[in-house]
C-alpha cells in the first residue's frame, strides 16, 4: 500500500505541475469560473493537504535554515509582485532533479537540482519570480477548469492501472505499473505539446518585472533558461537526470529566450541614465544604470552613526540584489540532499573545496558522518574569517556537543539565543543537541528554548516533533503526546493523530485543561478523517495492525 501512495503522490505531483505549465490557448480577459470553483481559502486548504502528503512520504528537504533562506527569498520576490497580498508558502523537495512548480494557495515548491544547478540567488530569484506570475495571473486557477475534464480522468486511470498491476502479484508487475504511469503522462505530455507559448511568456513578462523590483539581476531569466537548453542538448544533465524535468513542464525554445533577453533590456534602458560626451570628431552615448543605494563594504558589523546606538549590520543581503546566504544554502542543501553523508563527503571530493561555502558544505557533511575533528578544524578556521556568521555558527555548536564539549555548546547556544531571540533555526538547533542528550534536564531547557516559538509556528511539524521530544524526556507525556499527535497531523497523518489523542484522553491523570485542549483537537480533527475515509483512504499503517 505504500508502494501504491507513493506512485499516486507522485503522479498527483506530476500532475500539479503540468496544471501550472499547461493552459488554454486564448486566455478569456473576463468570466472564468475557476474562482468560483475554488475560493481563496479552499485552494489553500488544497495547497495545505498536498504540501501534507509531499511531508508524509518524505519528499520535502525540511531545514530551518534553508527554509529561513528560501522563505526570506521568495518573500521579498512575492512583496514585489503585481499582487503583493497574495499568501505564498515556499518549499523545497529533496528531490535533485531541475524543477519548479507553483499550485494553488499560492505554494511553490523548488527541487533542490534547481539550486544546485544554478551559479547565483539571481538565477533562482528568477525561476521564483515565474512561478509567482504563475499564481498572481490565475494561470494555476485556471487549469483547474481543465484539470477538471481532462487531466482527473486521466489521474483516475493511471491510478487504476497502478492499483492493477500491483494486485496482479506477478513478477511483471513493476514494468506494468511504470507503464500504466508513462501511458498517462504520454497522454498528458502531448497535450501540453499542443499549448501555446501564452502563459509561459506573460509569467517571463511578469517575472523580469518582479526580479526588478526586487533588486535582481534581470538578465538572471534568460541566462538560466539559455544554460538548461544547453544542457538538455549536450546531455551535460546527468548529474541530475538525463533531461531537467523544468523544461518538460517549462519548454525553453530559442524565441524565448531572445524575448526574455529583451524585455531585461527594455527595462535596463528605461532605468537608467543618458550620459553624452561630444567631441569636435564624435559624439558618444552611454547608458548608465541607475544603481539602487547601498553601504560601503567596510559599513557591516560596525557601528553606524545614522542608526540608533548598538545597532550593527550583518553583512548578509548587502550584496545587490541578494540575501548573502546562496552559496551557503547551495552547499548546505548538496549535503541533505545526498544519499548519506558519506556520498556528501565524496561529493566534495569530486568537487574541490575552492571556496569558503564549499569548505563549509564538506565540514557539514563531515560532522554528519561523525568526522568530527575534521569537520570542527575546518569550521574553526571559517569562523575565524567571519566571526559571528550564524550558519558556522550553529554547525560549530553541534559539533561541540557532537565531541562531549557540553558546556562549551550550550554557551555557544546560549549567546546565540540571546543575539537572536526566538530565532528558529537557532531554537530548533539548540534543541536538537539537548534532546540527543536525553537528560530531564536538557529536555526541560530544550522545552524553555521552543515554548515561545509554539504561537507563530504552530503548523510546524519540525517544531512539533522537537517539542514533543523535549516534553518526553522531561518527563512531561501529556504535553510529548499532544505535541507528536499535532506533528503526526501536519505530516499528512490525521487518522493517526486522532487515534493518539483519543488515547491520551483515557489517561486518568489529565487534568481540566489538558482534558479541555485535547477534546478540541479531536474535534478539530475528526471531520477530516470522517471526510477521508468516505473516500476509501485509510492510514497505511493503522490498516495493518
Amino acid at each position: 500500500m505504500r508502494r501504491i501512495a507513493l506512485l499516486a503522490a507522485a503522479v498527483t505531483f506530476a500532475l500539479g505541475s503540468a496544471c501550472a505549465g499547461a493552459q488554454e490557448n486564448k486566455l478569456p480577459d473576463i468570466g472564468s469560473s475557476a474562482a468560483e470553483l475554488l475560493t481563496p481559502a479552499k485552494q489553500r486548504e488544497y495547497g495545505s493537504m498536498m504540501l501534507a502528503q509531499l511531508r508524509h512520504y518524505d519528499y520535502l528537504l525540511e531545514d530551518p535554515l534553508i527554509d529561513g533562506w528560501l522563505d526570506t527569498l521568495g518573500t521579498r520576490l512575492a512583496a514585489n509582485s503585481d499582487k503583493p497580498r497574495q499568501p505564498f508558502t515556499f518549499f523545497l523537495l529533496r528531490e535533485r532533479q531541475i524543477n519548479a512548480f507553483a499550485t494553488l494557495g499560492g505554494y511553490i515548491g523548488v527541487n533542490s537540482g534547481l539550486v544546485l544547478t544554478a551559479e547565483r540567488e539571481d538565477e533562482v530569484a528568477a525561476v521564483l519570480s515565474h512561478e509567482i506570475a504563475h499564481v498572481t495571473q490565475q494561470h494555476v486557477l485556471r487549469g483547474v477548469e481543465r484539470a477538471q475534464r481532462d487531466q482527473l480522468p486521466i489521474l483516475l486511470a493511471m491510478l487504476g492501472a497502478v492499483i492493477a498491476a500491483q494486485s496482479a502479484g506477478t513478477n511483471s508487475q513493476d514494468d506494468a505499473t511504470m507503464a500504466a504511469i508513462t501511458s498517462g503522462l504520454g497522454l498528458m505530455q502531448q497535450r501540453q505539446i499542443n499549448y501555446t507559448r501564452s502563459n509561459e511568456s506573460e509569467a517571463d513578462r511578469i517575472g523580469i518585472q518582479t526580479l526588478y523590483r526586487s533588486n535582481y539581476d534581470t538578465e538572471a531569466m534568460a541566462g538560466f533558461f539559455q544554460r538548461m537548453q544547453l544542457a538538455s542538448r549536450s546531455n551535460k544533465a546527468n548529474w541530475y537526470g538525463e533531461a531537467p524535468d523544468y523544461l518538460m513542464t517549462h519548454p525553453v525554445t530559442t524565441t524565448r529566450i531572445s524575448e526574455a533577453k529583451e524585455r531585461a533590456e527594455q527595462i535596463a534602458a528605461r532605468n537608467s541614465l543618458t550620459a553624452v560626451t561630444a567631441t569636435p570628431n564624435a559624439t558618444r552615448v552611454e547608458r548608465i544604470p541607475k544603481a539602487p543605494i547601498s553601504l560601503p563594504p567596510n559599513a557591516a558589523g560596525t557601528d553606524n552613526p545614522l542608526l540608533p546606538s548598538g545597532i550593527k549590520l550583518s553583512d548578509a543581503g548587502l550584496s545587490s540584489g541578494g540575501t548573502g546566504l546562496f552559496d551557503y544554502a547551495r552547499e548546505r542543501m548538496r549535503v541533505l540532499s545526498a544519499d548519506s553523508a558519506r556520498d556528501a563527503v565524496r561529493e566534495y571530493e569530486k568537487l574541490g573545496k575552492d571556496s569558503d561555502a564549499k569548505r563549509y558544505g564538506l565540514a557539514l557533511a563531515q560532522l554528519r558522518a561523525n568526522q568530527t575533528a575534521a569537520a570542527t578544524e575546518a569550521l574553526s578556521a571559517l569562523l575565524d574569517k567571519h566571526p559571528g556568521q550564524l550558519w558556522l555558527s550553529l554547525a560549530m555548536g553541534e559539533a561541540e556537543a557532537q565531541a562531549g564539549k557540553y558546556p562549551a555548546a550550550d554557551a555557544r547556544f546560549e549567546a546565540l539565543l540571546r543575539q537572536s531571540p526566538n530565532n528558529r533555526a537557532v531554537a530548533l538547533t539548540y534543541a536538537k543537541v539537548l534532546n540527543d542528550r536525553a537528560t530531564a534536564a536538557a529536555g526541560q531547557r530544550a522545552q524553555a528554548v521552543l515554548r515561545p516559538l509554539l504561537g507563530a509556528y504552530a503548523d510546524d511539524p519540525l517544531l512539533q516533533q522537537s517539542f514533543a521530544r523535549a516534553c518526553e524526556i522531561a518527563g512531561d507525556s501529556i504535553r510529548a503526546g499532544e505535541a507528536y499527535a499535532e506533528a503526526a497531523y501536519l505530516r499528512g497523518r490525521p487518522e493517526q493523530a486522532l487515534v493518539q489523542l483519543n488515547n491520551l484522553k483515557r489517561k486518568p491523570d489529565l487534568d481540566y485543561y489538558a482534558r479541555a485542549r485535547i477534546e478540541a483537537r479531536i474535534a478539530a480533527i475528526t471531520p477530516t478523517v470522517l471526510e477521508l475515509k468516505r473516500q476509501g483512504v485509510r492510514d497505511e499503517d493503522l490498516r495493518r495492525q
